[in-house]
């Protein structure tokens, strides 16, 4: 299943075009992980619009058993996309794949951080070795706390505890020791798209209130 998509320039210069939807067909197959489960999901997420950018991130833990979980990005003109697939075990014990997803305006979202791994850095700028994303648009914030420390080593009493509140929507690593070099390359340009996104559209909004003054 591949959503229809046609040619045309958006703001940030990416061309979205049939073949960015073929690639992003590609990359869900590539990953092998209930294929026309992901693009069924993402087609009804997409809603008609077309995905300009995106990114597919795989990831396989090993515990008790295997789990495997496939997150996909898609940025149109207007809209982010997360779709989150999870592998689980029914009441009858056959395998059932649980998916979801999110659709967040690009007006929304308020912080994109983009933190760099290199190798080797002193060595002509080094290797790029991952990439994290962290994608922020106050959905979820994380409390993070510990007790609060006394100055007297002998005091008993207790000081309660102190923490930092940070958000936490969706964070995505992508290493080329797991993934390889082109996966960290596709998740760089993609941040740089989300990036362009979110700050034409902030900047859209800044010229319209200022228009309204």
């Amino acid at each position: 299943m591949i959503v229809s998509m046609t040619t045309q320039q958006t703001h940030s210069g990416r061309e979205t075009s049939g073949d960015s939807t073929h690639a992003l067909a590609q990359e869900v197959a590539r990953a092998g992980f209930y294929p026309e489960v992901v693009l069924g999901v993402l087609t009804t997420a997409l809603a008609g619009e077309e995905a300009g950018a995106f990114l597919v991130q795989p990831e396989t833990t090993f515990a008790e058993a295997v789990h495997r979980h496939l997150t996909v990005l898609a940025l149109t003109r207007t809209r982010f996309i997360i779709v989150h697939v999870d592998d689980a075990v029914g009441e009858d014990g056959e395998p059932v794949a649980i998916a979801t997803s999110e659709a967040v305006p690009v007006s929304r979202i308020s912080s994109v951080a983009l933190t760099h791994g290199v190798s080797r850095p002193a060595a002509h700028g080094g290797n790029l070795t991952e990439v994290t994303i962290a994608i922020s648009w106050g959905a979820v914030r994380r409390m993070e706390l510990e007790p609060v420390a006394c100055p007297d080593p002998a005091c008993e009493a207790d000081h309660g505890l102190s923490g930092v509140s940070m958000p936490d929507d969706i964070v995505v690593r992508v290493a080329a020791g797991v993934e390889g070099d082109d996966a960290v390359h596709r998740a760089q340009v993609f941040a740089q798209a989300l990036s362009a996104a979110v700050s034409y559209t902030h900047l859209r909004a800044h010229e319209t209130r200022g228009n309204l003054v």
